[in-house]
């Protein structure tokens, strides 16, 4: 092993991490995976073919986490996890307690009172923590953040944004539709990405928020409103459609005394209309690193962290909202 590679321990393997190990197989450099941990042997199975098919020695599996790291003590630097939702609490504190540094898949945690605990606990033990979302880890986001923030588009009036895609028949019995292990639904699961860029953007929490969650018949939410006030006055629409047949897209619009911004909620598109222009125009930024290059430089020194926990709190706190207002039929809930 290269004294320049570092040492990953990856928290399931199901499609998405899949996904990110296929990327990870191209800079091996800089990355090697020494161990993975899977409770399901046809997950590893599919991972251990990604490797085979490369030519290379697959890591070996140790679906027990607590194991795993007494173990691996010693032989580790990074935890990537990569599983259900419910799941990343626990397992982002043990590996925080090993003294690893932490690449989070979103959402970051299911409540903010875990996500508290995590930022305390990254601050005690010195650890990184990263939230893998695209949206805040994209250059298009980044730019828009920091152009709201600069005064130069004038002051916040309105956040618009929306999401939607063929949610409830792509993923009809899958766990992201089983509430004990996904947290929630639609607006949880692909709609993290619209709370995570709006909470992102608008740079400040919410004052009151008022929501309308519909299962449509379906075990969990499957479409959904909101309506809030962010603590600066401005106001913030949120739709969620996951019943939309086979089309995923978003769409984000703020717009402010001296101009509009729009966006997608992963950064996969900027439009920008400055005082005196007629339309709004694309911005053209250099292309985003991937995930995984993005955490090595925030973990070496080169890049700051564009994603961090406490972003995903102020998402997590926006979900707590959701769910309570949500649970008494839109009744306006402080936050």
């Amino acid at each position: 092993m290269s004294e320049n590679q570092v040492r990953v321990v990856l928290l399931g393997c199901g499609r998405m991490a899949k996904e990110h190990v296929q990327i990870m197989l191209q800079q091996q450099a800089t990355t090697r995976i020494v161990v993975v941990s899977e409770p399901s042997d046809a997950a590893y199975q599919s991972l251990k073919a990604i490797y085979e098919g490369a030519g290379l020695p697959p890591p070996p599996n140790q679906p027990d986490l607590s194991a795993l790291l007494r173990e691996y003590a010693g032989q580790l630097d990074v935890a990537f996890i990569v599983t259900p939702h419910v799941y990343h609490f626990e397992q982002a504190k043990a590996c925080l307690e090993a003294g690893l540094d932490v690449l989070l898949e979103k959402p970051m945690v299911v409540t903010a009172e875990q996500a508290r605990e995590l930022i305390a606990l990254r601050d005690r033990t010195g650890r990184l923590m990263v939230i893998a979302f695209n949206g805040s880890l994209s250059a298009q986001v980044r730019h828009a953040a920091a152009l709201l923030r600069s005064g130069e588009l004038g002051k916040v009036l309105t956040i618009s944004a929306t999401v939607w895609e063929g949610w409830a028949t792509k993923y009809a019995g899958h766990w992201k539709q089983n509430l004990p292990i996904s947290g929630g639904g639609f607006f949880f699961d692909t709609g993290a990405h619209m709370m995570n860029t709006v909470a992102d953007i608008a740079g400040e929490d919410f004052a009151q928020i008022g929501a309308w969650l519909d299962n449509l018949d379906s075990p969990v939410d499957v479409v959904g409103v909101v309506m809030g006030r962010l603590q600066s006055g401005a106001l913030v629409t949120m739709n969620a459609c996951g019943a939309s047949q086979h089309s995923l897209g978003s769409d984000i619009k703020v717009f402010c005394t001296n101009g509009i911004i729009r966006l997608g909620v992963w950064g996969d598109f900027y439009e920008l209309k400055r005082p005196g222009e007629a339309e709004l125009s694309p911005v053209t930024l250099p292309a985003t690193p991937g995930v995984w290059e993005q955490f090595l430089a925030v973990r070496g020194g080169q890049l700051a962290n564009p994603s961090p926990p406490e972003i995903g709190l102020r998402m997590a706190k926006i979900w707590d909202a959701i769910q309570l207002s949500s649970a008494q039929r839109g009744a306006v809930v402080k936050l």
